[in-house]
């Protein structure tokens, strides 16, 4: 072949030797890279400190429960607003002032309440009527009626006027509605101010929908989270069925590997199909309807994304998007052809030594599991750190005032002399921070939390994957199939991986992780220069991000090839990564022939259960078709539950054919060292099967006599 020449190997180092002692994973082996593996200890240990520092200062409720103005929380069990869970402001159209985007709190009295008002009220009516036990409810704690109706406003003991009102993220805001084109709160349409005079109730509004989008996200994001409270249970459903499709696909696969292939190949061409002819109904079917020709531009963006399904030029874009993949995949298809007849006999030897070693298609739940670790402690910790700061009051006054925005206290601010030179200023609650040390290395101890969130997960991914390859390679160098196979293979190279190379997964997996915490900081960076001009700091950025982003994918792709031989030879990591790389770049044909062709095919495989469930989702949160009679529940947004049945379906499907993925590349990496060290004959035969050699060295020699000729 072509690249059997003397200086070949020079260039991508020594091809392995022929060695009669060497039967597979070596089991005499030792302690690899122990001064990493030391240096991950301690920063376990560091990373439990710093999770014992945040548990003692933070306090997750100022995550979950609004604060008044005192700074106390609305709704939580066992203070004396227990049984009052809803923020009430007293004037919500000064949420629209900026101070609410500097200081994140609005420069307005807030108290808790049982209830939002239900009810259009003047303080002035309301003193003189028999409603004012049900206005005292909605005035500051502990007031009493012992001032005239200028003082009580004046001071901010009780709001000017009530409006109707519903909670939202807990807070009140205004229920506004439309009548007769005009939008109204209640059914009134003007309101009294706290001087007497009558104002338009426009002017109420707007100011109350300006509040409302300084708080857009976060109504977008409460949304989105009723939407799953309602939804969650059909959410795991569906990734249960995502879950069964996974399952049955890899053992059809495991005894019908040839026929499934193509039954994957053809099904993934009817699924996207389908999707195009479907987009091309709603398209004709929205012709000539109003409003259908708007254009995503002149749109812009909406919260909810049920409005752009109205528009012709949405579908128009979803059917141009799968056609392009349609004729993609045909296309590499068409080319790929010979090349795929090659990857399933690869697929077919996978599926052999997946079917001896089956506890390996379970291997992927103790990865979920521990991830489940990482992440779970990963947030709990930024939380408690996020929310360990202490409550800064600080001086609001809508008059001009040299003190406003000063930090304050509200014990003694009454007596103080910012009380007296500004009278109509407040001493409130702005938000929660601090200025001692600990309070200034909260951004350092976030970023070594995140840092030892990718250290971890990475070194958890490394550790299903040099399991997963010593119990495939088990099965690759047993000359006498299975009858050679040791007994527990996944578990003798769980164990092994553990014992001898936790200092090598840990070294690998911090590669990887300061390169993912740099992108990290990166895309920080980006987000704060975006509001700037320098178009040279812009073309930096976006270069850095792309050279970066091409760094992570290399350094996982080499990673990948180097924890398969430590599972085999039990080298370090330096070592093993070097002998990978020079082993894969003396056989960069078959690379290309073989194993990402393959990768290709376990792609197609995902798609097809992630468009399967996806479309069952879609049919079924859309009310297209009922189990049993409203099934479905009703949903502000219906893409939420949708995408995270498809996200997570992916990532479902993408588990199980993690394993096969990691036995081809396994299995070819041994195949590449198999014909290195032996040719065949009977004093130094093949450890490959001989439908697998038949197959892939026929393949391998047309390769090479292509490459040859080109050269």
């Amino acid at each position: 072949m072509g690249d059997e020449r003397p200086h070949y190997y020079g260039k991508h180092g020594t091809p392995q030797k022929y060695d009669p002692t060497f039967k597979g994973p070596i089991y005499n082996r030792g302690c690899t890279d122990v001064i990493c593996c030391v240096f991950l200890l301690l920063a376990i240990v560091g990373y439990v400190a710093v999770g014992i520092i945040a548990w003692t200062h933070g306090d997750p409720r100022k995550v979950i429960y609004p604060t008044d103005s005192r700074g106390e929380f609305c709704g939580q069990k066992g203070t004396k607003n227990e049984n009052k869970p809803y923020l009430f402001y007293f004037n919500i159209v000064k949420c629209a002032s900026p101070l609410v985007l500097l200081e994140f709190q609005c420069p307005t009295p807030q108290i808790c309440v049982e209830k939002c008002p239900d009810r259009y009220l003047t303080y002035l009516n309301a003193r003189s009527s028999r409603d004012f036990e049900y206005y005292k409810q909605f005035c500051v704690p502990g007031f009493k009626n012992n001032k005239g109706v200028a003082e009580v406003l004046r001071d901010g003991d009780c709001p000017a006027v009530l409006i109707p009102s519903k909670p939202l993220a807990r807070r009140c805001f205004p229920a506004i509605h439309a009548y007769k084109g005009v939008l109204m709160v209640g059914n009134e349409t003007t309101y009294e101010d706290g001087h007497g005079s009558r104002k338009n109730i426009t002017d109420l509004v707007e100011g109350a929908k300006k509040a409302n989008g300084v708080l857009e996200a976060r109504q977008l994001a409460m949304r989105i989270f009723e939407d799953y409270t309602v939804s969650w249970y059909w959410i795991i459903i569906g990734l249960v069925i995502a879950m069964a499709m996974s399952l049955l696909f890899i053992i059809l696969l495991r005894f019908l590997a040839g026929i499934m292939v193509w039954v994957m190949i053809i099904m993934v061409i009817l699924v996207l199909g389908y999707g195009i002819f479907h987009c091309y109904m709603e398209y004709s079917r929205l012709r000539g309807e109003a409003g259908s020709d708007v254009s995503l531009v002149d749109l812009g963006f909406q919260t909810d994304f049920r409005v752009y399904l109205h528009l012709r030029q949405t579908w128009l874009a979803f059917m141009i998007i799968l056609s392009i993949l349609e004729v993609i995949i045909i296309l590499l298809l068409i080319f790929l052809r010979k090349r795929i007849l090659i990857a399933i006999a690869l697929i077919k030897e996978a599926s052999r030594a997946v079917g001896y070693v089956m506890c390996s298609l379970l291997y992927p739940l103790v990865t979920f599991f521990l991830l489940c670790l990482c992440i779970a402690y990963w947030a709990s910790t930024a939380v408690f750190l996020s929310t360990s700061n202490e409550a800064v009051y600080k001086i609001f006054d809508d008059s001009p005032c040299p003190f406003t925005a000063k930090t304050c206290n509200p014990e003694t601010f009454p007596s103080s002399n910012e009380s007296r030179q500004c009278p109509n200023a407040r001493c409130q609650f702005a938000f929660y921070g601090g200025e001692s040390g600990y309070h200034r290395a909260l951004l350092g101890l976030q970023i070594f939390n995140a840092f030892m969130f990718f250290w971890l997960a990475n070194f958890v991914l490394a550790l299903g994957q040099v399991t997963l390859a010593g119990a495939f390679a088990s099965y690759y160098w047993a000359l006498r199939k299975p009858d050679d196979l040791p007994a527990f293979p996944l578990f003798s190279a769980f164990g092994r991986a553990l014992r001898y190379h936790t200092g090598s997964l840990a070294f690998g997996a911090l590669i990887l992780a300061i390169v993912q915490i740099i992108r990290v900081i990166l895309e920080y960076l980006d987000q704060r220069l975006k509001a700037a001009e320098n178009k040279f700091a812009k073309c930096l950025m976006t270069c850095l991000k792309c050279c970066f982003w091409c760094l992570e994918k290399f350094i996982k792709f080499l990673n990948r090839n180097a924890y398969i031989m430590i599972a085999i030879y039990g080298t370090n990591f330096c070592t093993s990564a070097r002998n990978a790389f020079f082993l894969l770049m003396r056989n960069i044909i078959r690379v290309a022939v073989l194993d990402k062709v393959t990768d290709f095919l376990f792609l197609l495989g995902k798609l097809l259960i992630v468009g399967s469930v996806g479309i069952l989702a879609f049919f079924f949160f859309t009310h297209r078709i009922r189990i049993v009679q409203d099934t479905a529940p009703p949903l502000n947004y219906y893409w939420v539950p949708i995408l995270t049945v498809i996200v997570g379906s992916y990532l479902i499907a993408h588990g199980f054919f993690s394993v096969y993925g990691m036995c081809v590349d396994t299995l070819f990496l041994c195949f590449c060292e198999d014909l290195e060290r032996n040719d065949g004959s009977q004093e130094r035969p093949y450890f490959m099967s001989p439908e697998l050699r038949d197959i892939l060295l026929k393949g391998s020699a047309e390769e090479g006599k292509r490459a040859e000729a080109e050269e």
